[in-house]
């Protein structure tokens, strides 16, 4: 088993298990559970979690370089090491934008106002529930998803009315994610459409090469057919004019 197969093997268990994550997460910031069902959602959270460390621990002990995988992925870490952060257990919806990126980033190329949408979207919704979870009972302005929602939306639209703010320095912490996730939004759209118009271009490029190679080849047909042609009418033509000067000699005499 080696870390990349390990890797192509877990990409959507993975995704599903960061969804699942978010369900219960969302069931549990929005309801404000307590008893039962909050201890239901805390055991899911935390069975979510248990399979991002096994995955994060097999990842480790597959690298061929153990000391240099570990210190070029500390994101990946933090995803993990955070289970005590309530806000920052979103960290592993990470998953689900790396999946999606490395399977179907090319089918999105074509469409990027659809990629653009959903990741956002998920960007809002996520800090929303994360504000939300950090300002709940601190006397702030945050008090519902509502304004969790506005907030994160004019927060990543850099419009920040400043009407609804964070007061906790969890709220602060998820604000800052969210400034920094919005201008890695702009720029994943940027390289998406460069990359979408470089590959149409090449795609242009290469059509237009085999419709320039088939026309030539056409021309090089018909230039040879010519020449076979031009040449059979100069044979005929050497054996007329042999022919009537053959004919036109007088007969030698007896």
């Amino acid at each position: 088993m080696t870390q990349q197969r390990w890797q192509r093997l877990m990409e959507w268990p993975l995704a599903v298990t960061a969804l699942i994550f978010l369900v219960a997460y969302s069931w549990e910031v929005i309801g404000d559970l307590k008893g039962p069902p909050g201890d239901v959602a805390e055991a899911v959270i935390w069975a979510t979690w248990a399979v991002f460390v096994a995955d994060y621990i097999v990842m480790l002990v597959l690298a061929e370089s153990r000391w240099r995988w570990f210190y070029t992925h500390l994101f990946d870490l933090l995803v993990v090491a955070l289970p005590m952060l309530r806000p920052l257990r979103l960290l592993r919806l990470v998953t689900i934008a790396t999946v999606l990126q490395r399977t179907v980033g090319r089918a999105f190329r074509g469409r990027v106002l659809v990629y653009v949408v959903g990741a956002a979207s998920l960007l809002v919704y996520i800090a929303a529930l994360a504000v939300l979870d950090a300002e709940r009972g601190h006397g702030g302005t945050i008090r519902s998803l509502g304004d969790g929602l506005w907030w994160a939306f004019v927060t990543i639209t850099t419009v920040g009315y400043g009407d609804e703010v964070p007061v906790t320095d969890a709220g602060r912490l998820v604000a800052v994610g969210v400034m920094l996730g919005g201008i890695a939004l702009i720029g994943v759209v940027t390289a998406t459409f460069a990359s979408w118009i470089v590959e149409r271009v090449g795609e242009s490029e290469a059509a237009e090469e085999v419709i320039t190679r088939s026309e030539v080849e056409a021309l090089t047909r018909e230039v040879a057919a010519l020449r076979q042609l031009l040449e059979s009418q100069t044979v005929h033509a050497s054996r007329v004019i042999e022919t009537e000067t053959n004919s036109s000699e007088p007969p030698l005499p007896a």
